[in-house]
């Protein structure tokens, strides 16, 4: 260890020594005397203002975090009227799997350096989901909102460009007045899985879409029904499960299909979970896949990655679109933005 080193660890006691010392929660004004700078400097510093050297805003930092230091969220309210929290209303939903580990991931990283913290609120399927996002918004809760699985005339989206409040969905809505979004093409992943199936030579094709409800639903029926017509294949819409039942429900479903005389050989499925409903189901007829079945399916997570026989799949990167939610809500908090800045689809 150099005598650098040797020097900077002890200089790093003393601060830790001195915090330690003073026996109470570590403020501005102990960094400052530890420091030797003013408070407003070591303020300016810890809120990343540029005027304030890079070394100069890295040392304070450095001196913030080994002695503790967090700030006065109620104080920081007052002086500013920002709360510095991003809030991530999700639904739980078994389908997609790891969906919240991957949106999570990817805003943690958007949100990295900056002084926001992400507070995660649940939403569940028996209350309006309106009533997590009013809550947050009528108490000042957070500075900018974000959600999922948006619906055509979503009340979400409405009631926030009402009252201009920062807001990322994910997802897109079908309402007149433009609005903030990241969303995946599932339009094209429907019309490509599709045409997969057909150039594999399945003849007869299924899809088990979302609840009707949702924007998404409407994007995939769609690319599904674009594909079959050019094509002229036979084709049939479960009627009986969406991709929120239960996945015994899916494979129960699945089973009677193939038992019929009429079979699809087909299947396109919108996440991994109905994707493993429908090898059950074909494993129990004693069906290879691959040869008496086809399957596409939405990949979110690594599993299919160590399945074998490998299945054909399309991947949806949720971390990106995590990434790109916490990139575009910062940007639409600092200040007027242009709609259509704020805007991505994520592509195939």
């Amino acid at each position: 260890m150099s005598l650098d080193d040797l020097g900077e660890r002890g200089r790093r006691a003393s601060r830790e020594r001195s915090a330690d010392r003073a026996g109470a929660k570590p403020t501005l004004k102990t960094i400052a005397e530890l420091t030797g700078l003013a408070v407003t400097t070591v303020s300016r510093a810890l809120a990343d203002a540029p005027q304030i050297a890079l070394e100069t805003r890295m040392r304070v930092r450095q001196v913030a975090e080994e002695i503790g230091y967090m700030p006065d969220r109620a104080a920081q309210r007052l002086r500013t009227g920002r709360t510095n929290v991003i809030s991530l209303v999700l639904d739980p939903h078994e389908e997609i799997l790891g969906y919240a580990t991957s949106i999570i991931d990817g805003l943690s990283e958007a949100l990295r350096g900056t002084p926001y913290h992400l507070v995660i609120t649940p939403h569940f399927s028996d209350t309006p989901a309106i009533d997590p996002v009013r809550h947050i918004m009528r108490n000042r809760m957070a500075d900018g909102i974000i959600f999922t699985r948006t619906e055509p005339a979503d009340e979400r989206v409405k009631l926030l460009v009402e009252h201009d409040f920062p807001f990322i969905c994910h997802g897109r809505t079908e309402l007149a007045t433009a609005h903030p979004y990241v969303d995946y093409d599932n339009y094209a992943f429907a019309y490509h899985a599709a045409r997969r199936l057909i150039a594999s030579g399945a003849t007869k094709l299924s899809i088990i879409l979302p609840p009707d409800r949702f924007t998404f639903a409407q994007h995939m029926r769609h690319g599904f029904m674009t594909a079959v017509r050019e094509e002229g294949v036979r084709f049939e819409i479960a009627k009986d499960v969406t991709l929120d039942s239960k996945s015994d429900a899916i494979r129960d479903y699945v089973y009677k299909q193939m038992a019929q005389a009429d079979r699809p050989d087909g299947f396109i499925c919108g996440g991994e979970v109905s994707a493993m409903a429908v090898m059950a189901s074909a494993y129990d007829h004693d069906l290879e896949l691959g040869r008496d079945v086809h399957l596409v399916a939405k990949q979110t997570s690594g599993l299919f990655d160590q399945v074998r026989p490998r299945v054909e799949t399309i991947y949806e990167d949720l971390s990106e679109a995590g990434l790109l939610m916490g990139r575009l809500l910062l940007k639409r908090i600092g200040g007027p933005v242009p709609v259509g800045e704020l805007q991505a689809l994520q592509t195939l």
